[in-house]
């Protein structure tokens, strides 16, 4: 396999940092040292080392959500074959000229069986400011349900849920879950990519019982 073209390659991750603002009723992430450069030299000959530790929820930054999330008898993280996760050919909905709440897009006209479908809202542009945690855009039922009827693997937006926030009713998540369709949220730099011609990834950590957890996604592109 070639190597990646570094200007062919588009980053749709956010960046994790200590204190960064987590998802609204969750704790503060913590990102540091367990043993750091100066405290590591004693334990070596001229060298030294930084160990880390992280103190997060799983839900933090880009996620991606697996059938566990939402059904205890579902694949977990671990039981997602690596091969859904990376690679995938991919198609975008831009829906940033639709209403902002609800997104009710028309599906595109290829056909997107075993694709990831990347819904683009704009709302990412709001990342890093408490704007970011308003009710912001979300998937209409009815459009999920045409996503799984078309046979999308994977579902991913650069807003902060599928679902509408305002409720404790959550649908969508039920709906693309029951199918077997991941979720990923809190994708960025989607305004980077075409509407089709591109690759998408998003590589997770095999974590048995692990229902939901960060993601470095990226683009592809061909």
């Amino acid at each position: 396999n070639k190597p990646l073209a570094r200007d062919r390659v588009v980053d749709l991750s956010h960046v994790l940092f200590d204190g960064m603002a987590p998802y609204p009723g969750l704790p503060t992430p913590r990102i540091g040292a367990h043993l750091d450069h100066a405290a590591s030299r004693s334990n070596y000959d001229g060298d030294e080392f930084f160990l880390g530790k992280v103190d997060m929820p799983a839900n933090i930054g880009t996620y991606l959500d697996s059938p566990f999330h939402r059904f205890p008898e579902r694949d977990d993280l671990a039981g997602i074959p690596l091969e859904r996760l990376i690679g995938l050919d991919a198609v975008v909905i831009d829906a940033r000229e639709a209403d902002v709440r609800p997104v009710d897009a028309a599906l595109p006209e290829i056909d997107i069986a075993g694709k990831a479908v990347l819904v683009r809202t704009g709302w990412s542009k709001r990342w890093g400011t408490a704007s970011y945690w308003e009710p912001g855009p979300y998937l209409n039922d009815d459009f999920a349900k045409r996503l799984v009827d078309a046979g999308a693997s994977l579902v991913g937006v650069d807003c902060w849920n599928v679902d509408d926030t305002t409720t404790r009713s959550r649908p969508v998540h039920t709906r693309l879950l029951d199918a077997g369709v991941l979720i990923v949220e809190h994708l960025c730099n989607l305004e980077q990519l075409p509407e089709q011609g591109f690759r998408f990834s998003a590589p997770v950590l095999a974590i048995q019982g692990g229902a939901s957890f960060p993601v470095r996604a990226f683009a592809e592109l061909d």
